[in-house]
């Protein structure tokens, strides 16, 4: 079952890499090229899970994880990084890091060791594993990927669900194009199309019709958000 990961990291290219190995792993991945910008988004412990570069602009990952710890954050933290010394992963894992991962890494086993990171947070929970989200009368069952609003089944796309649970993961928050198109359609651009445009209409269309209150909401030049009324 896909859980929440946020991944701090300012090279493009392993960002886009990890993001998209861990997207077809079934997670929702939010991303942050600047250490400042992902303390900001990691300090609501909403995350299942953060991978950190530790050599970021605007605040090092180093300072990340100290702040976070500082703040109560528990959230699991995987640090990357290209320094290698025992020394660097020392430094690493006593500023609060549960796991050190030397670069260049193969995603075989940064997948194994999210998965374990997962496992062991699991267990300091007693197992406690969100299976489902639910946003005002709409109901999301994350283990049989069922959506239900007042009882009524709605039956949606792949697509359409990933993009739904995207929006049910960050309910009551504007959601950018920018968001959907890294986190659902994995481009690390605008491709200039309007196939966000013509998804979340879909989604609105079966979500909301017939009912009295709307659930998605466009917020102009902002985006989207997905809340109830």
């Amino acid at each position: 079952m896909g859980r929440k990961i946020l991944i701090i990291e300012d090279d493009a290219e392993t960002r886009a890499f990890v993001a998209k190995g861990l997207g077809e792993h079934g997670h929702v991945v939010d991303q942050s090229a600047d250490g400042r910008d992902g303390l900001f988004m990691a300090s609501d412990g909403s995350y299942d899970l953060i991978v950190l570069d530790r050599m970021l602009p605007g605040m090092d990952g180093l300072g990340v994880l100290r702040a976070l710890r500082a703040a109560g954050v528990v959230t699991p933290v995987l640090t990357l990084s290209a320094l290698a010394s025992v020394d660097d992963r020392i430094a690493g894992l006593e500023s609060g890091a549960d796991d050190y991962l030397v670069k260049p890494f193969a995603f075989s086993e940064l997948l194994a060791r999210v998965n374990a990171l997962l496992r062991r947070a699991d267990g300091r929970t007693g197992g406690a594993v969100e299976t489902r989200l639910t946003v005002g009368d709409l109901d999301i069952d994350l283990l049989s990927r069922t959506v239900k609003r007042s009882g009524r089944t709605i039956e949606l796309k792949p697509r359409e669900y990933a993009l739904l649970e995207y929006f049910a993961r960050n309910s009551d928050r504007v959601v950018t194009r920018t968001m959907l198109l890294e986190s659902v359609w994995d481009y690390h651009f605008d491709p200039a199309t309007n196939v966000i445009d013509v998804h979340v209409s879909r989604l609105r269309k079966k979500l909301d019709e017939g009912f009295d209150d709307s659930l998605l909401h466009t917020v102009r030049g902002a985006g989207y958000r997905l809340a109830a009324s």
